[in-house]
């Protein structure tokens, strides 16, 4: 492929797949966070389930504003740029770390 038909690539629908993949992430994310609550609070109060449930909220408040800065830069051209390796990297590390708070919730 030459260099005039790479800089004029059309991304058909690529964007607003992202988008909706973002929007079911996050949907996903909410959910997990609900259910991180209900466990915390499942069978008493203790000081473990609220932390860990305090924090499971607070990743997911970290990852929704992720995910809605990628989503708000999506949806404003075209030709969105690629997700920074910062941007990407915490995502990741806020779905991890969702993933070890409510396998300690289960445990505890």
């Amino acid at each position: 492929m030459n260099e005039a038909a790479r800089s004029a690539r059309d991304p058909g629908l690529q964007p607003e797949r992202t988008r909706l993949a973002w929007r079911r992430t996050t949907l996903a994310s909410t959910v997990a966070a609900v259910l991180a609550a209900k466990a915390a609070l499942h069978g008493g109060v203790s000081v473990v389930g609220l932390v860990a449930g305090a924090l499971c909220c607070g990743l997911w408040l970290a990852f929704l504003l992720l995910a809605h800065h990628r989503i708000h830069a999506l949806s404003v051209t075209a030709s969105p740029a690629a997700l920074t390796p910062r941007h990407a990297t915490a995502a990741v590390l806020c779905a991890v770390a969702t993933a070890v708070c409510a396998a300690a919730l289960v445990v505890v």
